[in-house]
């Protein structure tokens, strides 16, 4: 029997079953669920005949397609159609060509910034800072400048990147930033490295909201946050991957009349802008737009799976139906964004829950350095922590998604930062236990990393393609504001052991875990509110606000929020 909707439930957009224990964790629009097997067979590709109680429910759900039909302008109307069915297994090789197509690239390209937003660690480590005779604080102050440029950059990229696709506009960040990226090559100075740090910012801000934008044409909603996770897999691979290029390329110090952090900065800045033209023609504009050129005259996809891919699409979020991907987000779609409150809970997690870990991971090489550990043994010792990285951020988003608890996995984060700061603020400062706290840093550093839930969960909660574009970026923003507060935290007057800078970020690892059950709490809350008035609601009174009201995205009263 043909099935196109999750766990074996139907009814059109995404009609999962109600509020369950408190708490539906797929931030969903709810409605009447009808079974699959209650599907009218002569719609479905084995071609038996129905009976009357089948097509009694394919009438419903004709009634109720008027609500969620996508707008004339959307790019994927053409392959829209209320009566699609596909088998699972179609829909699970589509998702794998998906994959391949689109998530594989699009995870090359957050690589590729990465390479550049992060071998500042690894020029540090060829005394990048005494060569350009600046301090520690020299150093905060820099990237305090790079991540307020990439703070005030996040709104307006994401602005862009809606108005004329995010398929124009990476690309366009790529080639921008590889070349300020290269030209750190030639920095002199303190104010050298600030005019760079600052562009970076500019350039490199927005990126990973626009990114999640893309993505959200081609995955559902419970499909994203583990493609999410993939995303920033990649960026753990960078650290490891880049920490075997350091060793090569710091060897070339005094070539051609370059500092080996010199060489760095120019080789991987010159490998990001090949990555970016080629993403210009690499990447479609949507499911049903990838023939090209460069793509070939008849696209990657059939018609048959572009069917597939904009009803599955809808039917799980039709709030993406509602814009086409080259419509601007206006001044008063902004405001609206900004001003919804249930958002605010997200976005001050997202504010403070990376500190406590932030500081070990940013000054690693330095510590490292300050405990007699030599330039190429300190690159090679950045690699465990960012492998135990690596297998943490998969294993618990994945695991996130099996529970269906995200606040959970979110809290476990700071429990696990808990005693690793305890145990170095308490180590005495003496320097016979380097080999310790390499181990403790590493832990550190190698924490639960919930990014990709967190990011996942605000692409839910926003309710909207109009809000989700706006959400993500302000999201992201906070992030950016919590980096500038934690590059503060380690001073030049407590190196090398950092006592002072520990006993804020303990502070905070209590602080972080009250937001995160206060969040729960909240949503929890607001969850049964709706459900209490939704559940009184006769069948004809759900109707009649389903086609009057004029309530969006989360603010409809049958929307639920994930937590």
């Amino acid at each position: 029997m043909a099935s196109n909707f999750d766990a074996g439930t139907s009814g059109f957009g995404r009609f999962k079953q109600r509020f369950r224990s408190g708490h539906d964790q797929n931030a969903v629009f709810t409605a009447p669920v009808v079974p699959s097997s209650q599907y009218p067979d002569s719609l479905s590709s084995s071609g038996k005949e129905t009976d009357l109680k089948e097509t009694a429910v394919d009438v419903e759900e004709d009634s109720l397609h008027d609500y969620y039909e996508p707008i004339a302008a959307y790019e994927g109307r053409h392959r829209y159609d209320v009566k699609a069915r596909w088998e699972p297994e179609e829909e699970k090789n589509l998702i794998r060509k998906l994959d391949y197509r689109i998530c594989a690239w699009v995870c090359f390209m957050f690589f590729a910034l990465q390479l550049d937003r992060g071998n500042i660690t690894q020029a540090l480590s060829d005394n990048m800072l005494d060569d350009l005779h600046m301090t520690t604080n020299d150093y905060n102050t820099g990237m305090t400048i790079f991540y307020c440029s990439f703070l005030a950059a996040e709104l307006p990229s994401g602005v862009i990147g809606k108005k004329i696709g995010p398929d124009n506009w990476l690309p366009l960040q790529m080639v921008a930033w590889s070349i300020v990226a290269a030209s750190q090559s030639r920095i002199t100075g303190r104010t050298s490295f600030y005019i760079t740090r600052c562009l970076l910012g500019v350039f490199e801000g927005g990126f990973i909201p626009d990114v999640i934008l893309y993505l959200s044409y081609f995955y559902k909603s419970k499909e994203l946050p583990i493609r999410l996770s993939f995303f920033w897999g990649a960026y753990c691979l960078t650290f490891i991957i880049s920490a075997f290029l350091a060793f090569g390329i710091l060897h070339l110090r005094g070539r051609g009349g370059l500092a080996g952090w010199g060489w760095l900065f120019a080789l991987e800045g010159g490998f990001t802008s090949v990555v970016g033209v080629v993403s210009w023609f690499y990447l479609p504009p949507s499911p049903t737009q990838t023939a090209s050129r460069f793509r070939g005259k008849d696209g990657w996809f059939t018609e048959r799976e572009e069917i597939i891919m904009v009803n599955r699409i809808i039917r799980d979020d039709p709030s993406k139906g509602d814009m086409h991907n080259r419509q601007a987000v206006n001044f008063s779609l902004l405001w609206e964004a900004l001003k919804d409150y249930d958002m605010w809970p997200i976005y001050l997690i997202g504010l403070t829950w990376s500190i406590p870990a932030t500081p070990a991971s940013s000054y690693l090489t330095l510590i490292l350095k300050s405990l007699n550990f030599g330039t190429f043994t300190t690159n090679l010792l950045t690699i465990p922590a960012y492998c135990l990285f690596f297998v943490q951020l998969l294993a618990w988003t994945w695991f996130s998604e099996k529970i269906n608890n995200r606040f959970l996995i979110v809290s476990f984060c700071q429990v696990w930062m808990f005693p690793m700061l305890l145990a170095l603020e308490t180590l005495p400062g003496t320097t016979n236990l380097q080999w310790s706290r390499w181990a403790l840093n590493s832990l550190l550093i190698g924490y639960p990393y919930i990014h990709a839930i967190l990011v996942a969960l605000t692409s839910r909660n926003a309710g909207s393609v109009r809000t989700r574009t706006v959400g993500a970026a302000i999201y992201n923003m906070c992030v950016q504001a919590s980096n500038v507060i934690s590059s503060n935290i380690y001073r030049t007057p407590d190196k090398p052991y950092y006592f002072t800078g520990n006993k804020v970020l303990l502070g905070l690892v209590a602080w972080n875990f009250c937001l995160i059950w206060g969040a729960k709490v909240y949503y929890m809350w607001r969850n049964a509110g709706r459900e209490a008035k939704w559940s009184r609601m006769t069948e004809a009174e759900k109707g009649v606000y389903l086609s009057t009201t004029t309530d969006r995205g989360n603010k409809r009263l049958d929307f639920r929020f994930a937590h």
